[in-house]
């Protein structure tokens, strides 16, 4: 059952009832991408790493975060500056800004120390699109005889990402066991060691979840703020009023020379109502969420038996003409000027690039505050248009990537 209402999508989303589960029919690809982690995992499990997520990525911890991002940009700039006047595709450019960033951030490595994890990572992804709608009989998948090609290669790069986390678990253990750092540290990787050896209390996490929790966070960080930036550089190129609107707020609160800081990017309303059109017209999180009636009930008019399976799907919900208005596939920031509700036709349910209730993306303050700051210190030093060259190609994998890249020409100011 497809849903469309914002009303029954946030009954659904907020479960207050319990009633309604993440769907076990999960494609099998996209279960070797996450495993059980943060993404797919319900009940006990959920709750254990998500406590964990949120304390990695909000508060204080996301604040002191913001001088590694700022440091991630800075690298890129450097880069930037040798182009200018030049064509530049930023798509592979913020794919390697965000991989430094969620190393740094939350694995206390650099892009080039992770870079073979992102590598597999990427290959596990194109095999998921490439066989999402594919099917096999359960006997025939569970054979060695019967598998693809694409399947073997899937098996063993999920061995391998497996065996390349342990190893990079192994190492901060050993520096903890040798007395080189005090504890297993602050950052994603070390809480969640710290809750692997919390032998007998009841955050005690496997092998297998770790692993698991750190593909999606190696995943969800790295592939949501890529896209994010590569859709927002696209439409500030094409839309030159409103890349000059964000310039002038950038430069109000933190002046031409002055590095973003977390009070200042707090200020940047304008900012924030350009990264939610983009994420409204891209949204992450492209193919929408489904969940799975475990409890006879009733959804609106609707009576549902056990076992219904609910489809939410966002790409349509943010362009649904009756909740956006007919310029919903427009390009204009303005349209949340005065908040998620104004802007979605009393609807605020209608808007959610990073889900809703309970199981909103613990990432959302973390992608928001990169985007934030890379395209605060990008207006800083360039302007930037749009290449004769681009060919404008959504492809969806996971997120909705620009198949084509992005190539945009800059020019220092």
């Amino acid at each position: 059952m497809v849903l469309g209402d914002p009303d029954l999508i946030k009954e659904v989303l907020s479960n207050k009832a319990r009633i309604f589960s993440k769907s076990d029919l999960y494609f099998p690809y996209l279960q070797k991408i996450f495993g059980q982690g943060l993404a797919i995992s319900e009940g006990e499990k959920w709750i254990k790493v998500r406590k964990i997520a949120d304390f990695a990525l909000h508060g204080d911890n996301l604040k002191s975060m913001v001088p590694d991002m700022i440091a991630s940009a800075e690298m890129m700039l450097e880069r930037w500056m040798m182009k200018e006047g030049k064509e530049i595709e930023v798509h592979e450019e913020f794919r390697i800004l965000s991989s430094e960033v969620i190393s740094r951030t939350a694995f206390g490595s650099s892009f080039k120390e992770g870079q073979h994890i992102f590598g597999m990572l990427n290959e596990l992804m194109i095999l998921s699109d490439r066989n999402t709608f594919k099917m096999s009989l359960p006997i025939i998948s569970c054979s060695d005889l019967f598998k693809t090609k694409d399947e073997k290669d899937a098996i063993r790069l999920v061995q391998r990402i497996a065996d390349s986390i342990m190893e990079m678990v192994k190492n901060r253990q050993e520096k903890v066991k040798n007395r080189e750092v005090d504890g297993f540290g602050k950052d994603y990787l070390g809480l969640l060691l710290k809750a692997y050896h919390d032998e007998g209390h009841s955050m005690k996490i496997s092998a297998d979840q770790l692993v698991d929790e750190c593909k999606t966070l190696y995943v969800a960080g790295q592939e949501t703020t890529n896209t994010l930036l590569s859709w927002m550089i696209l439409l500030l190129s094409i839309h030159q009023e409103w890349q000059e609107e964000a310039r002038r707020e950038v430069l109000r609160v933190f002046g031409p020379d002055k590095t973003p800081d977390s009070d200042g990017i707090t200020r940047l309303k304008l900012m924030g109502m350009i990264i939610n059109e983009t994420l409204r017209l891209y949204s992450p999180v492209f193919a929408g969420f489904m969940r799975v009636v475990d409890k006879e009930t009733r959804l609106g008019k609707f009576d549902l038996p056990v076992g219904v399976q609910l489809h939410i799907p966002i790409m349509a919900i943010h362009h649904d003409p009756d909740i956006w208005g007919e310029d919903v596939h427009l390009f204009k920031p303005d349209r949340f000027s005065e908040g998620v509700a104004k802007a979605t036709n009393n609807n605020p349910s209608a808007f959610m690039p990073f889900g809703m209730g309970p199981h909103t993306c613990a990432g959302f303050n973390f992608a928001t505050n990169e985007a934030k700051i890379t395209i605060a210190m990008i207006l800083q030093r360039f302007t930037f248009s749009l290449s004769p060259g681009y060919v404008h190609s959504p492809f969806p994998v996971l997120a909705v990537r620009p198949e084509k890249g992005v190539q945009v020409i800059i020019n220092a100011l």
